[in-house]
């Protein structure tokens, strides 16, 4: 199963479960300069642990994954960036993001890990480069353990 299969399953999957509108809630979108970043985090142990396994994911309820994936506004195609970030959580802990590219056919995700404890607020300060365009994504996310 492919990455770009998997999230359309958690998508749908993840709608049904919660009786809510998964992109109004879960996924999210913003418009960065020529791109169109979405963006989420969610919990590894939704991944089978096929999918985990292939992209060298550990599955844990303490783990999460951020998800970003950067398109062109205008043609929609996914985009190649360099990207970097952090998440720092209410008191200023710091945890440096390392994302690996996963390209899926015409699909491209960036996906890092991070470790977290119940209740944790993070802001996120993610940085897209490409040639000369340079855009910062900053979003904030309460983690649960399920």
């Amino acid at each position: 199963m492919h990455i770009r299969l998997f999230l359309a399953t958690l998508t749908i999957t993840l709608s049904l479960v919660f009786g809510i509108s998964f992109n109004a809630q879960a996924e999210q979108k913003v418009t960065l300069g020529k791109w169109d970043v979405h963006y989420i985090v969610f919990d590894t142990t939704f991944l089978t642990p096929e999918i985990a396994k292939a992209n060298g994911i550990v599955r844990s309820k303490y783990n999460a994954l951020v998800n970003i994936s950067v398109l062109d506004t205008a043609t929609q195609v996914a985009q190649r960036v360099d990207i970097s970030g952090t998440a720092r959580n209410l008191i200023g802990t710091t945890k440096e993001l390392k994302f690996k590219r996963v390209i899926d056919g015409d699909a491209i995700y960036y996906l890092a890990p991070l470790s977290f404890r119940h209740g944790e607020n993070y802001t996120f300060d993610i940085t897209l480069r490409q040639v000369t365009e340079e855009q910062t994504l900053t979003f904030k996310h309460e983690m649960f353990v399920e």
